[in-house]
């Protein structure tokens, strides 16, 4: 009998399974629908210290999913991790927590116990930092936490560092220090090779990988949740032939990250009643919140062309050196909710190299989407719609942060560092440009060799080619201008969360408790960044990983009740130490 079913081998994921595996009496199992990454597996794109090419491989995403960022803009592609290590296996290394505020928050919004005093323990027992200690910081978790050292700080990302000093932004040591306003260099995960280090391989390293109460499988798409009345008993999984397993468990755990755990929920009649019952899913329990509260970063940047002079000299060093954290000061705003990642290079390829960028998001968003299901298919995306902006603290904040780039970007101590300032986005006309291919190979040649020899045409050739028309000067100039451009451009940070979010029981649109248990049924618990009540002041792949960390003690110090649960679940049929049934299937 499995005595741990883990649904979603993401950054999480992963975790879970290390942690709750240490018990050597629990068998734990983990199914993940993407391919293996382990540190022998991981592709170069992915094992790079760079990490511009991982996320554009559509073999490491969800290949169908589309999100709406704010009304007015279409659908575009938005880029989720489908392999083991989820995120973590893809992401730009960053390793920031937050301020404390934000999860004394989350105390505040329902999640008891999710306080900051509660959460920095968890903080400290997933990282190694090495450059530094004190009773913030951890010295022997899996994490391997440093900075870039400074000689190898690119020429513009330096600048641009001394001209915010010279602004009144100071720069402090250590992001993950006290919170305070702003600059630093960015802590980052790498191994002591200075390679990624994603959770399937810090995590679930060789010694992980031979435990023999730890099973790993991959290739598997997760059907639905499965019940005997209101326990969950396991889960139906998908293979590519056709077939189909009802694995059994006596505890399910869904780490399926904020856009997949609560589209499983859904399809396991867990969510809206009435939403599921247009879809012809039996309701299961009537939870109003599933789907809802959906967050992001909300972005924008400014961007430069890089003279020879200023180019990184180390083409292969993580690209997002040093970051600048300030308070917009707007009413009912929190310190700090501001966030701009200074780039060394814009892109992995030849265009991007040629281009230093801040890359701003609001730090801490108040706007709120949701998701629904399409249908109850399970190789049907889900309708994801962030309604980014839809709160006018965040559209007044990215406008803000424009502005900021822009005068940063144009100070006179800039002057030899740069030359044509203007705006950017990760569009989708940039993501299908950046993709690998010959053609896009020929277009970013040319394009790279016409701007290098433009000279004082390079602004006009910016203008036509890159940005379409839209200039910086135009945008500061016109606020309504600026308004159409932000709410049409405005990207995300891939930092989706909170669409499974914990709260008290009385909290009509809380899906779980403070445990990650889900409301309503028993057995099932959710584990990844859609428990967040609101979104942390940070890149959201460490706090996920703090979460997973507490919440497996969790369940690990919970009452063992998988005798009773063996006693309701029926019996299989066949691969019965493992708790298995293997079917054909007419429905998948």
């Amino acid at each position: 009998m499995i005595d741990y079913l883990i649904l979603g081998g993401g950054s999480a994921g992963c975790v879970l399974a290390a942690r709750l595996s240490e018990d050597a009496s629990k068998n734990v199992c983990l199914i993940e629908a993407g391919r293996d990454i382990s540190q022998t597996t991981m592709p170069d794109a992915i094992r790079s210290r760079y990490p511009g090419r991982a996320y554009l491989d559509t073999n490491n995403i969800w290949q169908q999913l589309k999100a709406r960022m704010s009304p007015p803009a279409a659908l575009r592609r938005y880029e989720q991790a489908k392999l083991l290590g989820g995120g973590s296996a893809i992401n730009a290394l960053m390793a920031n927590r937050g301020a404390p505020a934000d999860y004394d928050e989350w105390e505040k919004l329902g999640a008891r116990g999710w306080n900051w005093d509660a959460c920095l323990p968890y903080f400290r027992k997933l990282e190694s930092d090495c450059d530094f200690g004190g009773e913030l910081h951890g010295a022997s978790g899996p994490l391997r936490i440093q900075r870039t050292a400074w000689p190898r700080i690119s020429p513009f990302v330096k600048a641009v560092l001394d001209t915010l000093q010279q602004r009144g932004h100071v720069l402090h040591e250590d992001q993950n220090g006290p919170w305070q306003d702003g600059t630093f260099i960015g802590s980052i995960a790498v191994s002591a090779q200075g390679e990624r280090i994603p959770t399937s391989v810090c995590y679930l390293d060789d010694e992980v990988r031979a435990r023999k109460n730890l099973s790993i499988r991959t290739g598997l798409v997760v059907d639905r949740i499965l019940f005997d009345g209101p326990r969950a008993t396991g889960a139906r999984v998908l293979h590519a032939d056709g077939t189909h397993e009802d694995v059994r468990a006596a505890r399910v755990i869904v780490s399926a990250g904020a856009i997949h755990s609560p589209a499983l929920l859904l399809r396991s009649g867990i969510g809206p009643a009435n939403d599921l019952k247009a879809l012809g899913i039996d309701v299961r329990a009537d939870r109003a919140g599933v789907g809802r509260n959906l967050m992001e970063h909300p972005s924008i940047a400014v961007s430069a062309f890089l003279p020879r002079a200023t180019r990184t000299p180390f083409p292969d060093e993580h690209h997002e050196q040093a970051i600048v954290r300030f308070s917009s000061g707007l009413p009912d705003t929190v310190p700090g909710d501001m966030h701009g990642a200074i780039l060394s290079r814009s892109g992995w390829h030849s265009v991007g190299y040629r281009l230093g960028t801040i890359f701003f998001w609001v730090n801490k968003s108040y706007s709120r989407g949701h998701l629904k299901l399409k249908s109850a298919s399970p190789f049907d995306e889900p309708q994801v719609d962030f309604a980014m902006l839809s709160d006018p603290r965040d559209l007044e904040r990215l406008k803000l942060a424009l502005r900021f780039g822009a005068q940063t970007l144009a100070a006179p101590s800039m002057a030899r560092h740069r030359d044509v300032v203007f705006p950017s986005s990760y569009s989708p006309r940039v993501a299908a440009v950046a993709v690998p291919g010959t053609w896009n190979t020929v277009q970013r040649g040319a394009l790279s060799a016409l701007l290098d020899v433009a000279g004082p045409l390079r602004g006009l050739l910016i203008r036509r080619v890159v940005t379409q028309g839209v200039s910086i000067e135009d945008l500061l100039a016109d606020d309504q201008a600026m308004t159409e451009f932000v709410t049409r451009s405005v990207g995300g940070t891939w930092h989706p969360s909170g669409t499974c979010r914990m709260g008290a029981a009385s909290d009509p649109l809380a899906v779980t408790d403070a445990d990650g248990a889900v409301y309503g049924v028993e057995g099932l618990h959710v584990c990844d960044a859609s428990l967040m009540p609101s979104i942390p002041c940070a890149n959201t792949n460490v706090p996920t990983i703090m979460i997973a960390e507490r919440v497996a003690e969790m369940i690990k110090g919970s009452r063992d009740t998988s005798q009773a649960i063996c006693r309701s679940a029926p019996s299989p049929v066949s691969t019965e130490s493992r708790g298995i049934v293997r079917h054909r299937s007419v429905d998948a």
